[in-house]
Formats: C-alpha cells, sequence, structure tokens
C-alpha cells in the first residue's frame, strides 16, 4: 500500500474514532459511579439527529452539539432517578429508554433525513500539523478530534489522580464504606452518571455533524454503535486509556473492512462490513475468559511453565467491574 494512502487512512481512523471516545468514555465515567446507562444506542441515534436538526435550522454547529449534551444528560437523569431514587432495575429502564429513544430519533427526524446542513470544519495546527507522520495523524483535525484527546487525558487524571476522582471509584467498588467516610453516595451517583450522558450525548453530534455529515435515518448506519460503545467499556476495563484503545481499535477494524473489499473479492461485501461488530464481541470474550470456571480447568492441565505464562497473560487481559456495579445503595439509619 502506498504510505501516503496508508496515513490517510490512519489519519481516517483517528477521526472517525472521535465519536466513540466520547461515548465509551461517558460510560465508562458512569459506570465507574455503579450505575449502568444502557440507553446509549438511542441516546446517541437521539442526540445525532436533534444536532444536526439544530445545526441545519440555527447554522450553528456549537448549538447542535450544546443540544446533544443536553439530551444526553436529561436522559442519563432520567436512568438515575429511576435506578437511584426508585431503585427500579437499571437494566430494565436503560434497554426502555434506547427503544424509545431510538424511535423518536427516526420519528422526529423524518423531516430532515437527507438535508444539508452544516458540519465542524477542519483546523490543522500550525507547525505541529507540518511535522512528519506524527502532524498528519494527531494535528490536522477538526475541533471534535482534539477534545476527544483531551478528554482521554482529563478523564484519566481525573479518576486516578485526584480525590474526587479516588470517591468516584469509591462510590462504584465500596459505597458504604465512601458513606461512613462522609460521601452522599446517591447525590455523586447523580451526578457521575449525568456527567457521563452529557459526554456520550456529544457523540451523535460527533457523528452527523463530523464523521457522517447529516441526518439519514433508518440508513444513518448509527443503530448499533451505542451497544458495541457498551462492549468497549466492558472491553476497557472501566479504565480511560484502555477504553479509549478498544475505541480505536474498532475504528480500525471498519477502516480495514473496507480496504480488504477489493483484496477479499471471494467474501461479500456486506460480511466485511459487518465484521468489525462480531470480532470486537470476540475480543470481549478473550478479556472475560480468565473468569470462567472451564478455564481454570483446562489451564490446571498444563505444564507448570506454560501454566504460568498463560496466567500472566490473562492476569493482564482480565478485567473486573466495579464491585457495586448496578446494586442500588441505601443509606444506613
Amino acid at each position: 500500500m502506498d504510505p501516503n494512502l496508508l496515513l490517510t487512512g490512519l489519519a481516517g481512523v483517528i477521526a472517525s474514532a472521535a465519536p466513540m471516545i466520547f461515548a465509551v468514555l461517558g460510560e465508562t465515567i458512569t459506570e465507574k459511579g455503579g450505575v449502568i446507562n444502557l440507553s446509549l444506542n438511542g441516546l446517541i441515534l437521539l442526540t445525532a439527529m436533534a444536532g444536526f436538526a439544530t445545526a441545519a435550522a440555527t447554522d450553528s454547529v456549537l448549538l447542535g452539539f450544546v443540544v446533544g449534551m443536553l439530551i444526553g444528560a436529561a436522559v442519563a437523569a432520567v436512568v438515575a432517578f429511576t435506578s437511584i431514587t426508585l431503585r427500579q432495575s437499571q437494566i430494565a429502564i436503560g434497554f426502555v429508554l434506547a427503544l424509545v429513544t431510538r424511535d423518536l430519533a427516526y420519528y422526529l427526524g423524518s423531516p430532515f433525513t437527507g438535508q444539508s446542513g452544516p458540519r465542524v470544519p477542519s483546523q490543522p495546527i500550525p507547525v505541529l500539523s507540518e511535522l512528519p507522520v506524527v502532524g498528519r495523524l494527531l494535528f490536522d483535525h477538526n475541533l471534535v478530534v482534539y477534545a476527544s484527546f483531551l478528554l482521554i487525558v482529563v478523564s484519566w487524571l481525573w479518576i486516578y489522580r485526584t480525590y474526587p476522582g479516588l470517591m468516584l471509584q469509591g462510590i462504584g467498588e465500596r459505597p458504604t464504606a465512601a458513606y461512613v467516610r462522609g460521601l452522599n453516595v446517591n447525590r455523586q451517583r447523580y451526578f457521575y452518571t449525568i456527567v457521563g450522558g452529557a459526554l456520550a450525548g456529544v457523540a451523535g453530534p460527533a457523528y452527523s455533524l463530523s464523521v457522517k455529515a447529516g441526518w439519514q435515518g433508518t440508513i444513518s448506519g448509527l443503530d448499533g454503535i451505542g451497544w458495541i460503545a457498551l462492549a468497549i467499556t466492558i472491553f476497557g476495563g472501566w479504565h480511560p486509556l484502555r477504553a479509549a484503545f478498544g475505541a480505536y481499535l474498532f475504528a480500525l477494524l471498519q477502516w480495514l473492512s473496507v480496504v480488504l473489499q477489493p483484496v477479499l473479492t471471494g467474501i461479500p461485501s456486506q460480511v466485511l462490513q459487518v465484521a468489525p461488530f462480531p470480532l470486537m464481541i470476540l475480543a470481549l470474550l478473550l478479556v472475560n475468559v480468565g473468569n470462567t470456571d472451564w478455564f481454570g480447568r483446562k489451564l490446571a492441565l498444563l505444564p507448570e511453565r506454560r501454566r504460568k505464562r498463560v496466567q500472566n497473560l490473562v492476569r493482564t487481559l482480565n478485567i473486573s467491574p466495579p464491585a457495586a456495579l448496578g446494586e442500588s445503595f441505601r443509606e444506613p439509619h
């Protein structure tokens, strides 16, 4: 492959992964606090439609992103209220909201289907964008991509290098201990659920105003992206850096499915187009295999040296969810 074409393709992978970064890191923050927002798929569709419709009506891309964030925060607030205050099943509520918001997106978005509208302009960073290789890959994008880079760094620093971040981990791992230390667990869960929803709400406009400009209704290609974002959150082990890697990996697989179509002529193009989705699910299974009983039994049959090598590899890949994820918290009286 032509090196220049390869560089262009990889730059495209980084750009196309930006919306997924917002969705995955928003959900990572939410689940770090112990709440599951399963509405992500419909939320992304609704915010993509609303963000584009707002930008098209007002000719303001910024306003489109603000509307997306507000809708994401509102949907997350419903999840928080029903699961934290009413103590209903987070899984059931999230799944219902995913269906409702998806149908709302298609119904309300009908007048805007196929319309043209504004999109986020490219803004190469002076000097840095001229650097060999790195400049093209990292510094020749738009503000959405740069914001996704910043979000990765800030979320990691916040969770692992600040006191509020440690408290966030506490309400997801040991909420009773966090309460004893004087933290209002449910109030904090409300806050991080809404913040995570607002970040996930950016993903929709990031698609319809940047990556896939416009709203195409049921053929927009966005239905299912939210479920992949949830899978990548798990694949990432609820860690911002690993979750970001999962988002870039998914974007890379999507790009490869396009690049390989002319080469693998014997495989129907539809198979290659959907291949990234089962491949991500397979990767998710691989990182969770170390938690299964059957794997432990098979591992015990290996020679000691080989068993230790496999154990070290599995330990590196193995992930565990926040201990109190999906569980309601009642303040002791």
